[in-house]
């Protein structure tokens, strides 16, 4: 990824990273969440810069329903620039909202949006107009359920004229920027516009697009596939995870050169797919790509198989031809595999058990909820070190009388193992064959020149295996939390496997088993030193008042696993569990750890209107108005056993009427307009609604005199917070 932390005299015509952080400044000074106020000055701002550019922004709105229940009404914002004769149109997305309620959304997503307005003032000031329409949208909703595309792909005509997107998103604050791709169809004609488009940094490789979509991250270019059939791509950092959808992803924490590669990429990306006929970028093939420190490369996915044959092939015919130079013997083969597996058993159980004491020494670790620490990165690094370690003590202890030869084919065999594994489950990852191939050139080179080892040439030819296979030491944990942390050790032990023609001539492997021990200890010290919780590393909390307005009795609610100073003002006896299912669900399934009687405010309940309830066609209908009587963020219903027949929300089909938890909806309110339901049951049915009504305004709220959180804390992320809610059955 770009290197400079600064820039001189950019010409207007070129991306300027300074100026795409003016913008990031402007719209991440406080949480701009939908409904917020801070969020319409967000939108009125990206407003004013477009018409600064010559364009006319318009803003689309309505109410949207997603497939789990959330319903919200979103505001995108979209400008249109005019092609020569477009075919179809070049879509630039990102999501101008921040998640509630206390996520600043520096990086998540005014870093995309940013990247849009700065791109696109660069190619405007070049005064050349496009061959293709470009749509510029900067969607809202995105982090309630995708609302703002889902209205766009769905509800806009601009939406058929779309031909490809190019999506800007975030998951943490730094880090390279990352391509993923959303296609229904085969991904080669897409693939090879971003080869030829001249990107100068481009990081990506289809074994995270294979692990991306069996994930449950979508983004907003989800709905484009899915909905609309319109393919396109995707770039996203995930570095400093522990910034994500917190109060910590501000401007100050978005590394710049994270901010300059999203423009390296945009700047080429525009230019070329601005001038391409976007008809035409459909494929049925695929191809496997990869990055490597000598550019971006890709292969069918009809290679796979034939290289998979080739590199048996090879082993075997390497096997044979080892055994008749008299450099491989069959006792020699069995006791290499003694070192090698023992080296990888050895890390990857010690890591396992390790990382269950840590977790026992350091329970704080479990108040970060989404799973990766503020030491995380020294956590990775400790576990390297550790398995590094281990195996070049193995391979001292029961290695040392064994050839290099003889040490290498047990690794090589593991290897070709995963290799023909990836070809038939997890076909994205199929470009760990090109290390293999490199590996048996090594050892053939190892067994042909016998005596005389060309340990140079090893270590060029070990480049492969370093440049494609290290990058996912920090790639997966980082991207999927500490609780895979098992990967580390098992990754470092099957590379230095792969390197063995190297490492099985390396004359020190005690001493150097030594070192990485020695660095094991000094990283567990490091981590240590960081795993309390300070003003740079806060320590989440949480607190919600819940008014139950049928019993008229309150208390308080926290999902802390510890309680801290803050939270023991209110919740002093840690022995009160909260066995509350059911309160406004949270990201990660969370729920309320504990709970303390609170005393009753006088809390505005809502208006609560039956406009119908009459009896037809053997159904009863039901029509019923919730009208907030005080400002509100968010409205969920839950309800009983009765079997709804039908249902609607704010006049939008509700197709799970009898989900796993109940819940009828999850409505995020925008301009405290009114929650309008309507369902039919069967006529004897007795129907109860549970509303749970939700402000996010505890700290301000005149009928409360909360104390501000320390500086070595903030507000709990994914979780409702900072909350005051009115539970009431609604009974019909």
């Amino acid at each position: 990824m770009p290197q400079s932390l600064t820039e001189e005299n950019v010409p207007k015509e070129e991306f300027s990273t300074v100026r795409a952080f003016a913008h990031v400044n402007e719209m991440a000074k406080e949480p701009h969440y939908v409904g917020s106020k801070a969020h319409a000055e967000v939108r009125n701002y990206i407003i004013a810069e477009l018409k600064k550019l010559g364009l006319n922004p318009t803003v689309q709105e309505g109410f949207t329903l997603d497939a789990s229940g959330n319903i919200s009404k979103p505001k995108n914002v979209l400008a249109r620039i005019k092609g020569k004769n477009s075919a179809k149109a070049l879509l630039l997305l990102s999501h101008y909202d921040s998640d509630p309620h206390s996520a600043v959304g520096a990086s998540d997503a005014a870093s995309g949006v940013a990247t849009i307005i700065e791109g696109t003032r660069a190619f405007l000031a070049k005064g050349e107009q496009p061959e293709n329409d470009i749509i510029l949208l900067l969607s809202d909703g995105e982090e309630l359920g995708l609302n703002g595309a889902d209205l766009f792909v769905n509800k806009h005509p601009w939406a058929k004229d779309v031909g490809l997107v190019l999506n800007f998103e975030a998951r943490g604050s730094g880090g390279p920027s990352i391509m993923l791709l959303e296609t229904n169809n085969g991904n080669a004609k897409l693939i090879k516009a971003f080869q030829e488009a001249g990107l100068r940094y481009p990081v990506g490789n289809s074994l995270a697009y294979s692990i991306y979509k069996m994930l449950p991250n979508d983004t907003d270019l989800t709905v484009f596939r899915e909905d609309g059939n319109i393919q396109g791509f995707n770039f996203a950092f995930i570095d400093d995870h522990y910034d994500y959808h917190t109060e910590n992803d501000t401007s100050e924490n978005l590394d710049f050169n994270t901010l300059t590669h999203q423009g390296t990429y945009l700047m080429p990306l525009l230019d070329y797919f601005s001038k391409q006929d976007l008809t035409q970028i459909t494929s049925d093939e695929d191809l496997i790509y990869f990055n490597s420190p000598l550019g971006f490369h890709a292969y069918p996915f009809s290679w796979i198989f034939p290289i998979l044959i080739i590199i048996i092939v090879l082993f075997i015919g390497l096997i044979w031809y080892g055994f008749r130079q008299r450099m491989l013997s069959t006792k020699g083969i069995l006791k290499g595999f003694l070192p090698f597996l023992i080296g990888l058993t050895a890390s990857c159980g010690l890591t396992i058990l390790l990382w269950i004491i840590f977790k026992w020494l350091y329970p704080q670790y479990a108040e970060i909820q989404h799973g990766f620490t503020y030491n995380g990165y020294v956590y990775i690094s400790l576990f390297a070190f550790f398995a590094l370690g281990i195996i070049f003590y193995s391979y001292h202890k029961f290695g040392k009388k064994i050839t290099a030869v003889n040490l290498s084919i047990a690794p090589l065999f593991f290897w070709i193992v995963i290799t023909a594994l990836a070809a038939f489950y997890l076909d994205g990852a199929s470009f760990i064959a090109i290390p293999v191939l490199f590996t048996i050139i090594s050892l053939f080179i190892l067994i042909k020149q016998k005596d005389e080892p060309m340990t140079l040439l090893y270590t060029v030819l070990a480049f492969p295996a370093v440049f494609i296979l290290v990058p996912f030491i920090k790639l997966f944990p980082v991207g999927l939390g500490l609780k895979i942390i098992v990967v580390v050790p098992l990754l470092v032990t099957l590379i230095y496997g792969a390197l063995m023609p190297v490492f099985g001539l390396y004359k020190r492997p005690k001493w150097t088993a030594n070192l990485f021990f020695l660095l094991t200890i000094i990283a567990f010290f490091v981590a240590h030193s960081r795993s309390d919780f300070t003003e740079e590393r806060q320590k989440p909390n949480s607190l919600v008042y819940i008014l139950d307005s049928d019993t008229n009795k309150a208390n308080w609610n926290t999902y802390d696993g510890i309680l801290d100073d803050w939270t023991k003002n209110y919740i002093k006896d840690e022995t009160n569990v909260s066995k509350s299912k059911d309160v406004m669900d949270s990201k990660y399934k969370s729920g309320f750890t504990y709970t303390q009687d609170a005393p009753v405010k006088q809390i505005p309940m809502p208006l609560i209107e039956t406009l119908k309830d009459t009896t037809y066609n053997n159904l009863r209908h039901i029509d019923v108005k919730i009208t907030p009587q005080r400002t509100v963020n968010r409205m969920e219903v839950f309800t009983n056993d009765t079997k709804f027949t039908a249902a609607k929300v704010n006049g939008l089909d509700v197709k799970y009427p009898n989900n796993d938890w109940k819940r009828l909806t999850s409505y995020y309110v925008s301009d405290n307009d009114p929650l309008e339901l309507s369902f039919t049951v069967q006529p004897n049915a007795t129907p109860e609604l549970i509303l749970y009504e939700a402000s996010f305004d505890l700290m301000e709220n005149p009928l409360f005199s909360i104390p501000a959180r320390a500086k070595n804390m903030m507000p709990r992320p994914f979780v409702l917070n900072d909350a005051i809610i009115v539970k009431k059955t609604i009974r019909f």
